[in-house]
């Protein structure tokens, strides 16, 4: 992530208030709904969305998800960062104060 953005390890996400997060039994995914639409989100993205709860911190994030597809944090946190930046450009996050 860049340094512009002020992430690091410690930072907390949580989802933007506008956009409604939730597993949808019938698509068998996690959703993230918004007035405009609807995001189907594949697995990884479920998960590390499912994280954003405000009280996970990116190291959490990448713990977790590193126990979860059995891959090496070094494997995993570029790729979790990478995403969160996308989502917090999207305005799918925001950073817990």
């Amino acid at each position: 992530m860049t340094d512009s953005k002020n992430y690091n390890h410690l930072s907390r996400f949580h989802i933007a208030p506008v956009f409604i997060f939730r597993w949808e039994e019938s698509q068998k995914a996690y959703v993230l709904m918004y007035p405009e639409g609807i995001v189907k989100l594949n697995a990884t993205a479920g998960e590390i969305l499912n994280c954003c709860n405000g009280t996970n911190t990116v190291d959490d994030i990448v713990l977790k998800l590193s126990e979860l597809f059995a891959e090496q944090p070094e494997f995993i946190e570029p790729r979790v960062h990478q995403f969160l930046e996308v989502c917090h450009d999207k305005g799918w996050i925001r950073s817990q104060s």
